[in-house]
């Protein structure tokens, strides 16, 4: 679970369900930061409302700080619940992506490895 989480919501306020929520949805992304790097991991997350002429609209932006980057990622939606889904949808998709240039090299070669010799 992320420990360092900032919930803020702009022009609303954040109950404690959503709250709960969002520190559910976006707390378990840690499991895809490697284990080193999971202490100094750091996340702002903005609720805001915004309303139309004849509609309502939430948005959710994240900025999630890990070692040598910054993930940010914004999104909107007719319920906020499901903003939050599609944001931290994004947010896993660009952590593997982390995940995959910042784990250790030696696991990589490790596994390369093991399927060049594998016998046919």
């Amino acid at each position: 679970m992320i420990q360092k989480l900032e919930i803020s919501g702009v022009h609303m306020e954040v109950d404690d369900d959503l709250h709960k929520y969002v520190t559910k949805k976006i707390g378990a992304l840690d499991q895809y930061v490697p284990r080193r790097m999971r202490q100094s991991v750091h996340a702002e997350i903005k609720l805001t409302e915004s309303k139309a002429k004849d509609k309502k609209e939430w948005h959710c932006k994240i900025a999630l700080y890990v070692p040598h980057a910054a993930l940010e990622v914004g999104e909107s939606a007719i319920n906020i619940y499901a903003a939050v889904d599609i944001a931290e949808a994004k947010l896993r998709a660009q952590l593997h992506k982390y995940k995959d240039t910042h784990a250790a090299p030696r696991m990589h070669r490790r596994l390369l490895a093991r399927f060049k010799h594998r016998p046919a």
